[in-house]
């Protein structure tokens, strides 16, 4: 798993605590985020690729999917973060669970474009209609900004289970202060 999303998957493993199944609609591929959180092989997974498709008025009815997740997307949208944030919750389900990962301190990055940085309040403030706040936080620490911004190419080291490794004691360290990634999980 790379290393600046370890943590966070591991985090967003536990706090759904089973694969995930149902409709699930992923902005801008899974491939990276399955590796770490599970998902059960009957889920009907609908892919879109932003800005193909434009996050901010998603093209499917209201209330079609149990799961809506945009893995490292939200910094990428030109415009309005806070209609996108609506459009997830618009084709959620009732009870249906929005998972929202994004970057906070990190380099300029393409996607075509960087636009954006959130904190894990203001992904709170955008997901406020949500029912429920099931999990928002941030990962980061001084030695791991250190590293990446020294060595961009850091953020693809795989991080070893072991937990004598170095890297996995790096990995696995957060100072809430240095989050270079945030996430939210909230339920409709």
């Amino acid at each position: 798993m790379r290393f600046t999303r370890y943590q966070m998957y591991k985090r967003i493993k536990q706090a759904l605590g089973k694969p995930i199944s149902g409709k699930v609609l992923s902005i801008s591929s899974l491939r990276t985020f399955r590796r770490a959180v599970p998902i059960s092989d009957k889920a009907e997974i609908t892919e879109v690729d932003y800005p193909k498709v434009n996050m901010q008025k998603l093209p499917f009815p209201d209330n079609t999917f149990d799961f809506v997740i945009s893995d490292q997307v939200l910094e990428h949208i030109e415009g309005d973060a806070q209609k996108a944030i609506d459009e997830s919750y618009r084709v959620l389900k009732p009870g249906g669970i929005a998972i929202h990962t994004t970057v906070f301190m990190n380099l300029i990055h393409w996607g075509p474009k960087d636009m954006w940085r959130f904190s894990p309040d203001a992904l709170k403030y955008l997901c406020r209609r949500f029912s429920e706040i099931i999990q928002c936080e941030g990962w980061g620490n001084r030695l791991a900004h250190i590293i990446f911004l020294i060595y961009n190419k850091s953020r693809d080291w795989q991080i070893p289970e072991r937990k004598l490794s170095i890297l996995h004691f790096l990995a696995t360290r957060n100072n809430e202060k240095y989050p270079l990634l945030t996430w939210i999980i909230a339920k409709k």
